[in-house]
């Protein structure tokens, strides 16, 4: 089977809340993290679009469950980010209840990217996510997201202790760098991606 081209991805359809999603068949990998973690720009640079997943000046602003499909029946689940501080804690806590509802609802998702911010990661939030994912056996790629932002030195060190944490609280997980500015683990999440549509595809026909 060949690599997937997700040149050719598109948006499918957005959702203000996950009880409203109707689309029931095929297998969603989601992509997850909170509202400064550049998920809308890893979404981009995976695809190589650069406005398919529109993200505001305002981190925490979108809060819509957006739909990509790569091709029939595996789709890319762009979740709103969450922890974002500069609204009540009602509406935060409202916007994590949709997240956690998601993840914990929908039997279609076979894959999670984490992506967190490599100089503030596996924040309170992040670890929560972690925890569902562990308990609805769903596997994750950790993206340390903006690692230009650090000497490739440090890059290793934080790769390390985030790998060294990551591991006492489960085992079902990969990790890579990345920078969607630099281009850095692009083509590795392209790899993985095409990992779980492969094993989707071989256990399905």
């Amino acid at each position: 089977m060949n690599a997937l081209d997700y040149t050719k991805t598109n948006f499918l359809k957005s959702y203000s809340q996950a009880t409203d999603i109707e689309i029931q068949d095929g297998v969603e990998i989601a992509f997850v993290g909170y509202s400064n973690s550049g998920k809308s720009s890893a979404i981009n640079a995976l695809t190589n679009q650069k406005k398919l997943s529109r993200f505001s000046k305002t981190p925490g602003r979108t809060q819509l469950i957006n739909f990509f499909e790569i091709v029939s029946g595996f789709r890319i689940v762009d979740l709103p980010g969450y922890g974002y501080a500069k609204v009540p804690l009602l509406v935060r806590e409202k916007w994590q209840r949709k997240i956690y509802y998601y993840l914990e609802k929908r039997d279609q998702i076979k894959g999670l990217v984490l992506l967190m911010d490599i100089r503030h990661p596996l924040k309170t939030l992040d670890q929560k996510i972690i925890n569902i994912a562990t308990s609805k056996k769903i596997s994750v790629f950790v993206l340390l997201n903006k690692c230009d932002k650090m000497k490739e030195v440090q890059q290793k060190i934080q790769l390390n202790k985030v790998y060294e944490k990551l591991y006492t609280l489960f085992n079902s997980f990969e990790i890579e760098l990345f920078s969607s500015v630099k281009k850095i683990g692009i083509k590795k999440l392209q790899l993985k991606l095409d990992h779980w549509y492969k094993t989707y595809f071989i256990l399905n026909n």
